[in-house]
């Protein structure tokens, strides 16, 4: 039980027990779940150290917090995950009622988590995107089958829409509705919208047949007749399963990379998404019109992919005659 939500006096604890249990149950539902799972692998990771070093876990000392930063560099740990693990340590510590010892308001963890980020810099290594042309090669790959059917509908879907891998499992038959212009998605929640206050996704119609999204998902709700999950596993039989996961979806992207002679450990499920912003930066899409198929809410985020598609479209040496 969270130590925060037990009121005083104490006689009415009893009293509130039910509520309490709510409240508890709410606060587990701030956070996404894959949040609370990184949270928890990472308080332990800090826990299991302190242990080993001698040190208490809880409270901590921004000392003892700062050591453990400079352990897990010289551990080779990413920066991003470091950065993960002060957020896990400082939860904690509020959930049980104490001042965060991992905030860089304290001199020992600040020096030492900036000279972290100096010596491992902080840029991320970022997925391929899958534009338009890999993506062409990528459905060159599949198979005649169910298999097939599904796989067209999810990489498609998944490009046109710039979804993530959490949004595309999560969709169900009943998020999708076929139009006269295309095809309007229904996210009910997302990474940027943990309240569900949802949102709708405009897919266009395609100019190819082969590559067109909306005909893709059109025919694997007719092949396979999903009920719930929109995208769901398909046995060797060829029967539709259970709901795939969203470490399901980074895998067809990879195979299809693969297929087409591509390097496989570029690509991810990130590279869907990755691949729209890009090719639509490359075509001159405006930041505001990407923003609204992304979903991104930070011009910034959306600014990287822009940069990246710009890189030979406005190129100052292009011009110069060499």
């Amino acid at each position: 039980m969270n130590n925060t939500l037990i009121p005083s006096p104490a006689h009415n604890i009893e009293r509130l027990a039910p509520v309490l249990e709510s409240a508890a149950a709410y606060v587990q539902q701030a956070k996404a779940p894959a949040t609370l799972r990184a949270y928890r692998v990472d308080w332990n990771a800090f826990t299991a150290w302190c242990e080993a070093a001698g040190l208490a876990a809880l409270p901590a000392t921004p000392s003892t917090v700062a050591l453990f930063v400079a352990a897990e560099a010289d551990a080779g740990r990413k920066v991003a995950t470091i950065g993960r693990r002060l957020a896990a340590i400082a939860k904690a510590h509020q959930a049980a009622g104490f001042d965060s010892p991992a905030s860089l308001k304290h001199a020992a963890v600040a020096e030492v988590w900036h000279g972290v980020r100096r010596v491992k810099g902080v840029a991320q290594t970022a997925k391929a995107p899958a534009v338009v042309d890999t993506l062409r090669a990528m459905v060159g790959q599949l198979p005649d089958s169910l298999l097939g059917v599904r796989d067209r509908a999810l990489l498609l879907l998944g490009f046109a829409g710039a979804f993530r891998r959490s949004e595309l499992v999560g969709l169900t038959v009943e998020d999708v509705a076929i139009q006269r212009d295309g095809l309007v998605v229904t996210l009910r929640r997302s990474k940027t919208d943990q309240e569900g206050q949802g949102r709708k996704v405009g897919i266009p119609y395609g100019s190819r047949p082969e590559t067109c999204p909306v005909r893709a998902v059109q025919a694997w709700l007719e092949a396979a007749h999903p009920a719930g999950p929109l995208f769901c596993s398909v046995n060797r039989h060829g029967q539709a399963g259970a709901a795939l996961t969203a470490q399901s979806v980074a895998l067809v992207v990879k195979r299809y990379a693969a297929a087409a002679g591509l390097d496989a450990a570029q690509f991810a499920g990130h590279s869907l998404r990755a691949g729209l912003a890009t090719a639509a930066a490359v075509a001159g899409v405006s930041e505001r019109a990407i923003m609204v198929q992304t979903g991104h809410r930070s011009a910034a985020m959306v600014r990287r992919y822009i940069r990246d598609g710009n890189l030979f479209r406005e190129n100052a040496a292009a011009g110069v005659g060499l």
